[in-house]
């Protein structure tokens, strides 16, 4: 897994066949490592959920599931659906804005996915058993929990104020700052961090007078 948002390369042959070379985990929670799925949305918008099989193997590699699930084009379609409606509602809640109805519809229509299914089972020595019933879709539960991440996120003041996206102009990933004063910037220091200080370090470096010489 990569804890970096990689930059794409310019010769990038898109669409992509699989977008897993360039997933990335900086959202800090799985509701916005799944907005982020989609990259580059301030240029290229680039899709790395290509296929039912990107979305099983992200749905792995992000931490939401234990193991690749099936996935069928529909419920590939879901995954996006809900993606969209998270990033506007964070994106709404960025810009100080109301959230659209329509995305936090769309992602309660999720939640009761990640909700346990209780079942009542006779144990071996003949007394009732309360457990859980193995979920019918277990992709779909993936992505009720997900919602249900994004639900947490976006209906407490406090997670909501946490919400960030990148400051660089040339990235759009979203992150959730869990820094203790609450101002993260970045993304990522290793990446968007030390490309601004870099930036700025050259601008000091062109405006700052040459030092005078003192004859000796």
């Amino acid at each position: 897994m990569h804890d970096e948002a990689r930059d794409l390369p310019e010769d990038l042959e898109l669409p992509l066949a699989s977008g897993r070379p360039w997933w990335y985990w900086l959202g800090g929670r799985p509701a916005l490592d799944l907005v982020n799925s989609r990259r580059e949305r301030w240029r290229r918008d680039v899709e790395t959920l290509t296929s039912p099989r990107d979305l099983s193997r992200w749905l792995l590699d992000s931490g939401v599931a234990d193991r690749e699930l099936p996935v069928t084009r529909e419920v590939l379609a879901e995954a996006i659906a809900l993606r969209e409606a998270i990033d506007a509602c964070a994106r709404a809640v960025l810009e100080d804005r109301p959230v659209p109805a329509a995305a936090v519809r769309a992602i309660d229509l999720r939640i009761p996915f990640a909700a346990p299914r209780p079942r009542l089972t006779v144990a071996d020595d003949g007394t009732p058993r309360l457990g859980e019933r193995a979920a019918a879709d277990t992709a779909r539960s993936a992505l009720g929990l997900i919602a249900l991440d994004a639900a947490a996120m976006l209906g407490d003041a406090a997670q909501r104020a946490r919400i960030r996206v990148c400051g660089a102009p040339d990235c759009s990933a979203r992150f959730y700052d869990r820094s203790p004063a609450g101002r993260r910037r970045w993304c990522s220091m290793r990446t968007c961090g030390n490309v601004a200080k870099a930036r700025r370090h050259r601008a000091r470096k062109r405006i700052e007078p040459p030092t005078a010489r003192i004859a000796p």
